[in-house]
């Protein structure tokens, strides 16, 4: 936490190989006892999103009616299964992000969406507060076309009411997810396991107006 790191994404010449075999974890989610690893239960859906460090992030998703079941991971960039120190180097391309898995029919997609821009300042780059690097970039990681569709419209009413109150543009990533890969045992729920450690969230104040 709090290191200036690169700010420029590496290409697939210049990233750090990685490895074949993914980093090993137990699979459980420690709130609730649920797998984090794919098959997910019938009728839910998946989504990654990135607002800077995964510890909070996660905590923020975990605590929301609808969820099921959420894990910390990297996501975005060239490095195969990546470690954290690989990551957190700027030479993997990745950013931290968590892995929302949901019930639609309890949990609107909308309503994720409006809890993701609310929680961070998607305006600021290859950053997010006092945490510099690419590692901590705003980014939005679907699995569907309706996904997409639904990132896209969000974001763009969420620059609406940014805007009208004096703020930036966003830079948040909104593309269809490439792999998700978990992050070591550690992280996952951290904020469980460590009830005071870091959470870097902090948003802008701006209410998102979303729509269903």
């Amino acid at each position: 936490m709090f290191q200036r790191r690169s700010e420029s994404l590496p290409t697939a010449e210049t990233a750090l190989p990685g490895r074949d075999t993914p980093i090993a974890i137990s699979g459980e989610h420690l709130i609730n006892g649920a797998s984090i690893q794919p098959p997910f239960p019938a009728g839910t859906e998946q989504i990654v999103l990135g607002a800077g460090c995964f510890w909070g992030a996660e905590r923020l998703f975990w605590e929301q009616e609808g969820v099921v079941v959420t894990a910390a991971g990297y996501a975005g960039g060239v490095t195969p299964n990546p470690t954290y120190e690989e990551t957190c180097s700027g030479r993997t391309g990745h950013t931290e992000v968590v892995l929302v898995v949901y019930d639609p029919a309890r949990v609107t997609l909308q309503s994720l969406l409006s809890t993701f821009w609310e929680a961070h300042d998607p305006t600021q780059g290859m950053r997010q507060g006092n945490d510099m690097g690419t590692q901590y970039r705003s980014a939005i990681y679907t699995t569907s076309d309706a996904q997409q569709t639904a990132a896209q419209l969000s974001r763009d009413e969420y620059q609406s009411a940014l805007q009208a109150r004096g703020l930036g543009a966003i830079t948040t990533e909104i593309r269809p997810l490439d792999t998700f890969y978990y992050a070591e045992e550690y992280h996952q729920q951290y904020l469980a396991k460590n009830p005071n450690g870091y959470c870097g969230l902090k948003g802008t104040g701006v209410t998102c107006p979303l729509t269903a």
